[in-house]
């Protein structure tokens, strides 16, 4: 999983980038893990509380936007300062931050509190993507792990949180999370050096180098697979354990509903695992499209699914949103020097994950409309969006993919 030789050997010794790997791999799985809690809390909230649905799950909508607007400035710290002191504040802070939640004495303490988890969580992927790239000379393999890993956070999120809520309390499924944290950004700075020193030396050219205007072509597609992305991913993530709540069937208890999203959940790891394979095999733009197009007819699958179905539906739907996301990311690696990938990085998860809070937004309000009928519906218009704009890459790039590869056969 960790190359011994080529540029990265020279910058970090072999267990120093392992180590490096491990804390990347558990910090996407914390990540996704944290901001996945209340969703499922939220759902036995409303007794607390006296609260309907649609009201409380709004609560969480400062926290996904700052979720995606504040990777913007982690991203270019992160460049400027360093990338492992970020890191180690993405942990602490979550902590801090969750240790808030738990003991928020009314509501508005609350969404301020869910505001600073996502400040803090907003860190990890403008600042661990590039971290882990550098580490592995973006290994297929190494970033679909990785993939799987974060995936693994938001699947053990809503079984986790249910069973901690059901047996200690709701305030308890935040603690324990909490100390967690802390006591890992402990163990990161004791374990990972720092890199300050190493910043002005990061490469400065993409292994596939754009002109200028297909550069600009190539940003206007990602701004609306990142926003599009962003909404069908965060919509589907957010709205997962009510949807199995509401359609499965009457009478399924909370604990149940968690662990049948934490069942979905797993097979976007498993999708991972194989896209981890696959991309070694397939150029990554191609498989990307591929995928794309899945997650379009998972969705309308479970647009008109019920019961059992409901959950294979969901499951293909989330196999291909989290192989997608992996892909992606090396699409963009491929075409973008070291140097600038934190900022680059960043822009690309600021518009993805500030369409977060969107996506709370829209669940609150179109379920309150339509229910899921009208919410799975709109989603499927939204991963339409999605699909074509990633066509757009494709038919971008096969052109200039195709004349490398041509010319790398001539030079054989």
């Amino acid at each position: 999983m960790v190359p011994t030789d080529g540029p990265a050997a020279s910058v970090f010794d072999v267990a120093a980038r392992r180590r490096s790997i491990a804390f990347l791999n558990w910090a996407h799985a914390l990540d996704h893990f944290v901001l996945l809690i209340y969703p499922t809390v939220v759902i036995g909230l409303g007794v607390i509380y006296k609260r309907p649905y649609a009201e409380l799950i709004a609560l969480s909508t400062a926290a996904f936007v700052a979720f995606g607007v504040f990777s913007l400035p982690a991203g270019w710290l992160a460049d400027r300062w360093s990338r492992r002191n970020m890191m180690a504040t993405f942990y602490v802070g979550c902590g801090v931050s969750l240790v808030g939640v738990a003991w928020s004495p009314n509501l508005l303490m609350l969404a301020v509190a869910m505001f600073s988890l996502g400040v803090f969580a907003a860190i990890y992927h403008p600042v661990g993507m590039p971290m882990l790239l550098e580490a592995s000379q973006a290994q297929g393999r190494t970033v679909a792990f990785n993939g799987v890993c974060g995936n693994l956070g938001a699947a053990l999120a809503a079984g986790v949180a249910a069973a901690i809520a059901s047996w200690l309390g709701w305030r308890a499924a935040f603690l324990l999370p909490a100390i967690v944290c802390i006591a890992t950004g402990i163990a990161y700075v004791i374990m990972v050096p720092d890199d300050r020193h190493r910043t002005a030396a990061r490469k400065k050219v993409a292994d596939v180098v754009l002109s200028q205007r297909t550069a600009l072509i190539m940003f206007g597609l990602y701004v609306v697979i990142s926003l599009a992305g962003g909404l069908t991913f965060n919509t589907i993530s957010i709205a997962l354990p009510k949807i199995v709540d509401e359609r499965l069937g009457e009478g399924v208890p909370l604990l149940a509903v968690g662990w049948l999203a934490t069942a979905v959940f797993m097979c976007g790891a498993v999708a991972q695992i194989v896209v981890g394979r696959l991309v070694e095999r397939i150029a990554p733009y191609q498989l990307f499209a591929f995928i794309v197009a899945l997650q379009f007819l998972g969705i309308l699958w479970a647009a008109n699914s019920s019961g059992m179905t409901l959950i294979l539906a969901l499951a293909l739907t989330m196999a291909a949103i989290y192989g997608q996301v992996t892909v992606g990311d090396l699409v963009i690696a491929r075409y973008t020097a070291d140097a600038w990938r934190g900022r680059v990085y960043a822009v690309r998860y600021f518009l993805t994950f500030v369409s977060s809070g969107l996506a709370v937004s829209i669940i609150a309000f179109l379920y309150g409309r339509g229910g899921f009928d009208l919410l799975l519906m709109a989603v499927a218009g939204i991963a339409g969006i999605f699909l074509v704009g990633v066509v757009g890459v494709v038919f971008l790039v096969w052109g200039i993919e195709s004349a490398r590869s041509g010319t790398a056969q001539s030079a054989e």
